[in-house]
């Protein structure tokens, strides 16, 4: 259960920064005992992975703080953030033999999927109402989101629980409001 709740608490930041749960899993697996990555995820941990995704991560932290050049590289991370989300939680949940590892890919993929989504259509809204200003605060926000999640999905995987009811409750009330808007809008009958 508690492997489940790391790769689910690893694969919603990977839906903003593929590169920070993957460094920060790499690391803990590396220099640390939570988490036991066995081959071949161990891979993420060896040392020149480490460099590779700290590299990449450096590149993503300053791409996605400059307007236009932060769309160019959600378009290009619309493919690497989801499949990450997918290998962290087939890496977190390969030693539980009763959870199929098709599954975990599978969610692992529409859980980050679903927040890159997300964030893909958030971000132009930021864009066009602060002419770009407000890109790098919410870039920063949205890596600190992801930093917090993963090192909570590595310390204390039971709090993730609580986070996917919240995310969850968040999304039921955003669906209901806009139906809601939509149901009450002249024209609607």
């Amino acid at each position: 259960m508690f492997e489940l709740l790391t790769g689910l608490g690893l694969a919603m930041p990977a839906g903003l920064n593929a590169y920070i749960p993957l460094l920060a899993v790499a690391l803990a697996d590396r220099y640390t005992g939570l988490i036991q990555l066995a081959a071949p995820y161990d891979l993420i941990s060896s040392p020149a992975a480490i460099v590779v995704i700290a590299i990449l991560l450096g590149v993503e932290l300053i791409a996605d703080k400059i307007p236009i050049i932060d769309h160019v590289n959600d378009l290009v991370q619309s493919a690497i953030r989801p499949s990450a989300g997918a290998v962290l939680l087939m890496a977190s949940t390969d030693a539980v033999e009763s959870f199929n590892p098709v599954v975990a890919m599978i969610l692992g993929l529409l859980l980050a999927g679903g927040i890159h989504t997300a964030k893909t259509s958030f971000r132009p809204v930021v864009t066009a109402t602060t002419g770009g200003v407000g890109n790098p605060i919410v870039s920063a926000v949205e890596d600190g989101v992801a930093i917090v999640i993963a090192v909570i999905a590595l310390v204390a995987p039971i709090l993730i629980a609580v986070v996917v009811i919240a995310l969850t409750a968040l999304l039921i009330h955003t669906f209901r409001r806009r139906r809601h808007r939509r149901s009450i809008q002249p024209g609607n009958a």
